[in-house]
């Protein structure tokens, strides 16, 4: 049996977690680890992270039965001169999801992505977009959570989901 998790809001002292779950995402592949420090410097990854928490930023953290953080969904408003992966327009929020690998397959993605979808609605955002890579396996919860792609581009997808 599974241990059980609730979720609760993110706050500006999860940014070091939530660059942990940074991680976590980029590094989806088995034995295709890039190290923290690469990862968080990268300009494709940094700018889901650099100066959290910001007004406009918003998300959930995973938490265990012993109030240990095992994974987190947030979003970003970026600009469109420095759009993210998953860009789709100025209005609206990019999200980036990740789950400790012993988490994984137990409902914390599943969970904290429809909390956080849920979320970005009741902060007025009419949709939420993200990017993932065609074969990680995140992908098919996406597309079962409603996302739909909008495009694809090389080896990724980018995709959208309505929030109300």
């Amino acid at each position: 049996m599974y241990r059980a998790f609730t979720s609760r809001r993110a706050v500006q002292t999860d940014a070091k977690f939530l660059g942990d779950m940074l991680v976590e995402a980029a590094n989806w592949r088995s034995g295709g680890l890039r190290p923290r420090h690469e990862v968080l410097a990268s300009a494709e990854h940094r700018r889901y992270l650099a100066g959290w928490k910001r007004t406009a930023d918003d998300g959930l953290v995973a938490i265990d039965a012993d109030d240990v953080p095992i994974g987190a969904a947030w979003y970003r408003m970026l600009p469109q001169n420095e759009p993210g992966l998953g860009f789709v327009g100025i209005a609206v929020p990019e999200l980036i999801i990740g789950v400790h690998p012993l988490w994984r397959a137990r409902g914390v993605g599943r969970s904290l992505l429809r909390g956080v979808v849920e979320l970005a609605g009741s902060q007025g955002h009419a949709r939420i977009s993200l990017s993932v890579e065609r074969e990680n396996f995140a992908r098919n919860l996406y597309r079962a959570e409603g996302f739909s792609v909008v495009e694809s581009t090389g080896s990724r997808e980018t995709m959208v989901r309505v929030t109300v």
